[in-house]
């Protein structure tokens, strides 16, 4: 374990790790598979003894972030858009394709904003509105928030179980692991709770 805590301390500390931070978190933008959640907190979780700097991680994480969400916005853009105008027009896929351009006409900040907590959720809010052809300045304004933020909270939960556990830092990164799922669960519970009440809704009328 000593050995494996040294190996890790050592890749977290070196320069380099700022570009692996906005290469993994990139990737995991359109591929959600890869763990830029877990790589962002675990840098942030070191950096409560100065190295890598704390701000660093959070630029390095927000940044990573948002060139991934552009890639799979242009992958959506480039090859949805394409899809969903060849659907018939009386399709079942086309009504829903029609319903998902409506929904981020409307509120396409807030979906994106909050779907970048959610992983893999993330990835699907980008590429449908990339396949609807959600304007790409709107798309980055929304997206440069919502990256920012989530830039913070992963490098100062990890940051802040580094200072819990000073002295154990694998303490530390299992405690901002775990409340990073805690927080991805609440999401989800919340959401799951308004669908239902939607469909409760409906079903009175």
């Amino acid at each position: 374990m000593g050995d494996a805590l040294d190996l890790l301390h050592q890749t977290v500390t070196s320069p380099w790790v700022y570009l692996v931070i906005i290469v993994v978190t990139a990737v995991d933008a359109f591929f959600p598979a890869v763990p830029g959640e877990t790589v962002a907190i675990t840098a942030g979780v070191f950096a409560a003894d100065g190295e890598p700097h704390v701000v660093g991680v959070i630029v390095a994480a927000a940044f990573g972030a948002l060139v991934g969400d552009h890639v799979s916005y242009a992958i959506g853009r480039g090859g949805g858009a394409h899809r969903v105008a060849r659907l018939p027009a009386d399709s079942r896929r086309r009504a829903g394709s029609e319903w998902a351009r409506r929904a981020v006409d409307r509120r396409g900040g807030i979906i994106l904003t909050t779907a970048r907590y959610v992983p893999g959720g993330r990835t699907a809010v980008t590429l449908t509105m990339g396949a609807v052809r959600y304007p790409v300045r709107s798309f980055f304004m929304y997206d440069a928030l919502a990256c920012a933020t989530w830039g913070i909270y992963c490098g100062l939960l990890g940051y802040f179980g580094g200072l819990a556990f000073a002295h154990n830092p694998i303490q530390g990164l299992l405690a901002g692991v775990g409340l990073s799922v805690a927080v991805t669960g609440l999401f989800e519970a919340a959401r799951w709770a308004r669908r239902r009440a939607r469909a409760r809704a409906a079903a009175r009328r």
